[in-house]
């Protein structure tokens, strides 16, 4: 059954694989984690959902918690693949942070329940903590390069230590992402001011 797309829906498509069964589980696995809760989310809901057998569910996965840490970890590749802007130019600081400002607020707002789901058992799981924690962190400290390379090409002047401002981006980035994904017709908008505060943290003037 067709689902309305939000508007970040085509900006991350970018994690299926070939395989068309295992991507179709994996959204249904998302989705019905994200609706139902881990603890109640079986193995049948996720192949009800995806239509899909449960013998086609073990050619790829061995069990509920695989699937959930194979989600964690799509989700993790979400974030770095919104550090790629394909297209822009990267010695365009005023290009890139737009363009990866959006993609990451898109992907956060597209993940959100999962995300919070994650949290939720890296209390207990220590793969899912590992996962989350990298989810977290490994965005922020590849801003943070990226940062210190503009800073030392001179084409940046960023007002605190470059990890103190990738931290504070994507601090920004993550409330602007939730209140998206609560209203999504205020997407445009968070994309545009965040992009105009990590622009003013850069000390680089915003576009005309």
């Amino acid at each position: 059954m067709a689902r309305h797309q939000q508007p970040w829906a085509t900006r991350t498509a970018r994690d299926r694989t070939d395989a068309p069964a295992h991507g179709r589980l994996l959204d249904a696995a998302e989705a019905v984690f994200a609706r139902r809760g881990y603890g109640a989310t079986t193995i049948a809901d996720i192949t009800a959902e995806a239509e899909v057998s449960r013998a086609g569910f073990y050619v790829y996965f061995a069990s509920k918690e695989e699937i959930f840490r194979v989600l964690a970890v799509r989700v993790r590749d979400a974030f770095l693949a919104a550090q790629d802007v394909p297209g822009v130019d990267r010695d365009d600081a005023r290009e890139v942070v737009a363009a990866s400002t959006a993609a990451f607020i898109a992907a956060y707002a597209r993940h959100l329940p999962l995300l919070r789901l994650l949290e939720q058992q890296a209390q207990t799981d220590d793969d899912v903590r590992a996962l989350w924690e990298e989810t977290q962190e490994r965005p922020v400290h590849r801003s943070a390069r990226y940062i210190r390379r503009l800073a030392a090409e001179g084409k940046a002047r960023p007002v605190a230590d470059p990890l103190a401002v990738a931290r504070a981006v994507g601090g920004m980035s993550i409330q602007f992402a939730r209140l998206t994904a609560a209203a999504p017709e205020t997407y445009e908008a968070a994309v545009r001011d965040v992009t105009a505060m990590f622009l003013h943290l850069l000390g680089v003037d915003p576009p005309r």
